[in-house]
């Protein structure tokens, strides 16, 4: 295939991605990373800006501990 063609076609899937999890920020539901980051897997795989920024995405995902995401902070009774 081609090269021009082919970074067409990684182009249009890969922006087409990150779109839909733009559109999904607007939207209420939970879905709105996987697109984003599978649109910047895609593009990763012919861009090297889109490498670097997939690379500073994954470092950020391993700072987030889950174990912080569920707690809640207790109600103060009246």
């Amino acid at each position: 295939m081609p090269s021009a063609l082919r970074k067409t076609i990684v182009s249009v899937i890969g922006f087409t991605l990150i779109a839909l999890g733009g559109v999904l920020l607007i939207l209420p539901g939970p879905f709105t990373l996987p697109p984003v980051i599978a649109g910047l897997f895609i593009l990763a795989l012919e861009f090297t800006w889109a490498k670097s920024l997939l690379t500073k995405a994954q470092d950020s995902a391993k700072k987030v501990d889950p174990r912080n995401l569920r707690k809640r902070k207790p109600k103060e009774e009246q």
